[in-house]
């Protein structure tokens, strides 16, 4: 067992980033008036949820 995942390409050690750049992507697009108010409340955590199905599912690395 390597405990290197620089070199995994598995999607879940990349999500986490991912979603923190969309979550503030989405923020910044509601403070420039580009999204409704009541959007990034329902944008976020379908975000977190669509992360955290997406590493249940991808959870085992056999690089790693």
């Amino acid at each position: 067992m390597n405990n290197n995942n620089k070199n995994c390409s598995h999607v879940h050690h990349n999500i986490i980033p991912i979603l923190v750049i969309l979550i503030a992507v989405s923020f910044l697009l509601q403070y420039q008036g580009l999204l409704a108010e009541n959007s990034v409340n329902i944008i976020w955590p379908i975000l977190v949820g669509i992360g955290g199905m997406v590493m249940l599912i991808d959870s085992k690395c056999e690089r790693c």
